[in-house]
This record gives C-alpha cells, sequence and structure tokens, in this order.
C-alpha cells in the first residue's frame, strides 16, 4: 500500500514538473527511455525547440506522469520529433567534445 501511494505522490510530482516545462515553452512532446535501474528518463521538447529531461523510478510512473500532465509521447527520439530540438554552442561543444579529436570538456 505505501508503494503505491508513493508511486502516485511521485506520479503527480512528474506531472506537475512536466506542465510547468509544457507551460513555459508553449506545449511540449516527450519520449520514454529506459535507463536501467535508475528508471526511466523522460525527454522533453517544447514547442519553442527548448529541451529538458526528468528521470522517473519506473517506465509505469513515467508514463503515468506523462499521461497525466497531457503531453504527447513518441515511440522514438527521431524524425520530426528530433528536427524540433534547438541546440546551442554548449550543446555542440558537449557534443563535439565525445568524438574523436573534439574539444574536450575535462577542465582539469
Amino acid at each position: 500500500m505505501a508503494d503505491t501511494k508513493q508511486a502516485e505522490r511521485k506520479v503527480a510530482k512528474l506531472a506537475k514538473e512536466i506542465g510547468a516545462f509544457a507551460k513555459r515553452h508553449g506545449g511540449a512532446e516527450g519520449q520514454l527511455a529506459y535507463i536501467g535501474q535508475m528508471g526511466t528518463r523522460i525527454v522533453l521538447v517544447g514547442e519553442d525547440g527548448e529541451w529538458g529531461d526528468l528521470v522517473a523510478p519506473s517506465h509505469a510512473v513515467a508514463q503515468s506522469a506523462a499521461e497525466k500532465a497531457g503531453i504527447t509521447l513518441h515511440e522514438s527520439f527521431d524524425g520530426d520529433f528530433a528536427a524540433k530540438v534547438r541546440t546551442g554552442p554548449y550543446e555542440w561543444s558537449r557534443m563535439a567534445g565525445i568524438q574523436i579529436g573534439g574539444p574536450s570538456n575535462d577542465r582539469s
């Protein structure tokens, strides 16, 4: 019983955060990605191209939170959905840093 109540509270909290993100960015869509024992990552993309993510303790909690927030979920992060993401210099430098020969993100 306690696990059910805890899951319901987590769903409500995540749904509120998803809703706030959607409100700030003119709406939002999402995609759920399993990340192992950590749970499920909820990737959010706003209508303005901004993006963010949240982590839920399980796929069921992530799914319920997204449904409660009323966002559209995509099966995968590709095509038209991925094309909506607006990236800036920070993201490009981070992506380049993980490529062979790209700038290092190591500050040591």
